[in-house]
């Protein structure tokens, strides 16, 4: 693996996130039928700490060298784990489908593309934005019959807009405060922290009844394995190494799969504009990843 070339990492990495991270909305839809959603996220939370902390022990990999970068991965962990995970979660426990949630979180490359600016200091040339805006028309295409069925009410609206700001400032914030932090280390950090607000969260407005099902322990095994280590490991190494303007145009793709997963999985209809859409999604996508960015301003 280490002798492949540069494009091939270049073009593994991103294909692999994409992918990987697909696959969330699909577990939450598997698993919580049989649990309630604060519920099943605090003991993913907690098993995924449990299990980075082991891996962090076992290859000695360096902590934080301070409480202020301690806090500071936490709360990076907190919008990225706790606002996106448990507004999507708590949406789809609601009965709002999969592809419904997916569009509302689409908006994150152009609100991240937005910020990246002024919190960053990053510059979008015209060709991103051409890019970006292709790729949000592209999912609004996919999932366009989801919304005309209704199925989009005013509490999961809300649910979803506080986990559109959470993955949105929580990529800003990774990457302004948390650039060099390890993954491993880091990740037990903001999982702890995003697995005990969750307990409290659960503790104080959920019965703590689980019906553990066969469905139930593969949703939590993938979401642990798959999603919190995997998909978010890979995520945050993109923030390190690449613009953020730019890898937050990636979860353009995850929608569409999304919906062909759900499709697939659970009989979610795909509108026949579903398939136009996923052809203008990868072409949005496709500018933002090779557009130049726009030369930084001169002060």
């Amino acid at each position: 693996m280490r002798n492949l070339p540069e494009w091939a990492w270049a073009l593994a990495l991103p294909a692999s996130f994409v992918m990987l991270w697909s696959t969330g909305f699909i577990g939450a839809r598997l698993g919580l039928p049989y649990i309630e959603p604060m519920t099943f996220l605090a003991i993913r939370m907690l098993l995924a700490t449990g299990l980075l902390f082991a891996v962090a022990l076992l290859t000695h990999a360096p902590w934080p060298g301070s409480a202020r970068a301690v806090a500071h991965t936490a709360i990076a962990g907190l919008l990225v784990h706790g606002c996106y995970l448990g507004g999507v979660f708590w949406a789809i426990d609601r009965g709002q489908a999969a592809g419904v949630t997916a569009i509302f979180v689409a908006l994150q490359p152009l609100l991240t593309a937005t910020l990246a600016g002024p919190l960053l200091g990053e510059r979008v040339s015209r060709g991103q934005w051409l890019g970006l805006l292709l790729g949000f028309a592209g999912v609004s295409l996919v999932v366009s019959s989801r919304l005309q069925e209704g199925t989009a009410g005013s509490a999961t609206l809300i649910s979803t807009t506080v986990a559109l700001l959470g993955i949105t400032l929580g990529t800003l914030y990774q990457k302004r405060f948390c650039p060099v932090t390890d993954l491993r280390t880091g990740g037990a950090i903001q999982f702890a922290a995003t697995g005990l607000v969750f307990t409290g969260i659960a503790a104080a407005t959920e019965t703590g009844r689980i019906t553990w099902t066969g469905e139930l322990v593969f949703a939590l095994a993938w979401l642990v394995l798959v999603l919190s280590v995997g998909a978010i490991g890979l995520l945050f190494l993109l923030i390190q190494h690449g613009a953020a303007s730019r890898v937050a145009a990636l979860f353009y793709l995850a929608p569409p799969l999304t919906v062909v997963m759900a499709w697939g999985l659970f009989d979610e209809r795909l509108a026949p504009s579903a398939l136009a859409g996923l052809v203008v999604v990868v072409i949005g996508v496709a500018l933002v990843q090779r557009a130049r960015p726009a030369p930084a301003a001169q002060g």
